[in-house]
Parts: C-alpha cells; structure tokens; sequence
C-alpha cells in the first residue's frame, strides 16, 4: 500500500499475515535467513552486494525478534498504526487552517523519526546481539560495525521515501526592490573601494 511505504512492516518482510504465531514467525525466518545465507554463498559478494546481503539479513533478524514476543510485537503494530493514522490526518487536514496542519506536521515529523530510529537502527543492532539470531544468521561484531552506518543511510531514506509524499504548505515567492537593492550594492562597492 502507498500509503505504508516506508514505515517498515515486519509481517510483509517474513512473508506473513499479522495474525502469525511465535512459532510460525521463528520457522520463517530460520526458513528465509537459510536461503539467505545459501544466495549470500552463490555469489561474488561486492559492495553494493554486501551492503545489500546485510540490511535484508538485518530486516530478518529485527523481524523475528519483534514478531515473536507478543509485547514488542504489540508496541511495534501499535505504533505503526498510530503514525499511518497520524499521517492521514495531516494529509486530508483542511490546508487553509495552517495552524492545525502546523501542529499535525510537528507531531508526525517527531514521531516518525521515533519509529524509524527505533524499529530501523535500534531495534536491527538489538536483534543482531540475541542469541537465536545469532545462531541462526552468524551476525557477528563486524556485522554491527558495518550495518550501523548502513542502516542509518536506509533511516534516512525511508524518511525522505515519506516525507516526499506528505503536504506542505506552499512557499511564497519573495518580494524583492530590485532598485533598492541595485542601490544597496552600489553604496556596498562604493564603500570597499574607499
């Protein structure tokens, strides 16, 4: 749906439908990090691919360690929801009442770069240092390293990805005296020269 892109849905990643079990959800993800690993093996790993290989193997390992605690997955869902919802407000606010759109955009912008700093960079490192993920996706300390700026790169292009779409209001022309300002130069000249 166009009006989810980028805000990350853990689900669609594992290939599930958001009413999956905990067992459900670890036996995909072993499933697709398995065949992961397998591509990751096949090929010549070159930058662009490694960088690739590693944000869908930090996306796996976020989603499993969401979606299998019902707690983490309530607050991730929860949350998400509750920015799609915010973000249809702002986007059939009515435009000519500037200061409610004002209010809408603060509130969601704040709250989008929670979500996404949480559930993009946070929570993949989180996931990379439990154990069954570990064990299942060999993450390791050079991993991190490397996925830390990665995965700040892909924050940030998520936020931009939204933000693209969303309503702003429109920016009004300056109004420029031309003359005054030709005047304005020609005194600044003047006076360097003096």
């Amino acid at each position: 749906m166009a009006e989810e892109a980028g805000y990350l849905n853990y689900f669609e990643i594992l290939e599930l439908d958001d009413q999956a079990n905990p067992g459900e959800v670890r036996k995909t993800y072993k499933r697709l990090m398995k065949h992961l690993v397998r591509e990751i093996a096949r090929v010549e790993i070159t930058e662009e691919r490694r960088s690739h290989y590693l944000r869908e193997m930090a996306k796996l390992n976020a989603a499993v360690y969401i979606l299998r605690d019902k707690g983490k997955r309530e607050q991730y869902w929860n949350r998400r929801s509750e920015l799609i919802a915010l973000e249809e407000a702002w986007r059939t606010a009515d435009q000519s009442d500037r200061d409610k759109c004002d209010a809408l955009r603060r509130e969601f912008d704040g709250k989008v770069k929670s979500f996404l700093s949480k559930y993009v960079e946070e929570t993949m490192l989180e996931a990379g240092q439990d154990k069954e993920v570990v064990e299942a996706s060999h993450w390791n300390p050079a991993h991190a390293r490397y996925a830390t700026r990665l995965l700040r790169h892909y924050r940030h292009r998520l936020y931009h990805a939204i933000l693209e779409r969303l309503p702003y209001h429109e920016v009004t022309s300056p109004s420029i005296d031309w003359e005054e300002r030709a005047a304005t130069v020609k005194q600044m000249m003047a006076a360097g020269r003096g």
